[in-house]
């Protein structure tokens, strides 16, 4: 599959701000829906929002109006912007995008390896 690779994740204070990026590998690929999921331990994965590839976002409800996700087509990267962060958006946060390789057809699903987001009280 299309392999993921984020970056951004860290240590914040409550109140603080970070950005997640997520960027597929160079093979040709055509993507149809771009994403964020996060999973703290012992719960279940939940989706943080989405965006397609008209633009149109979605966002859980404990996120929207802090957080912004983007995306650049030419890099095949989605970004998340997370402001004024919370304790309680500590998690293992997950990239996920969908679409087919661009020369065989053949569909895609593909996750990122999950980068760590802790924000501390």
């Amino acid at each position: 599959q299309v392999q993921l690779v984020e970056s951004g994740g860290g240590l914040v204070q409550a109140g603080g701000s970070l950005t997640l990026s997520c960027a597929a590998s160079v093979s040709p690929v055509s993507i149809s829906a771009m994403g964020w999921y996060r999973q703290a331990p012992g719960k279940q994965r939940e989706l943080v929002a989405t965006i397609s590839s008209s633009g149109n976002t979605n966002y859980a409800d404990s996120v929207k109006g802090r957080f912004t996700i983007s995306r650049d087509n030419a890099k095949n990267t989605v970004y998340l912007q997370m402001n004024n962060l919370k304790p309680e958006d500590t998690a293992v946060y997950y990239c996920n995008m969908k679409g087919v390789y661009s020369r065989a057809y053949i569909p895609f699903d593909s996750w990122g390896q999950g980068t760590q987001v802790t924000v501390s009280s």
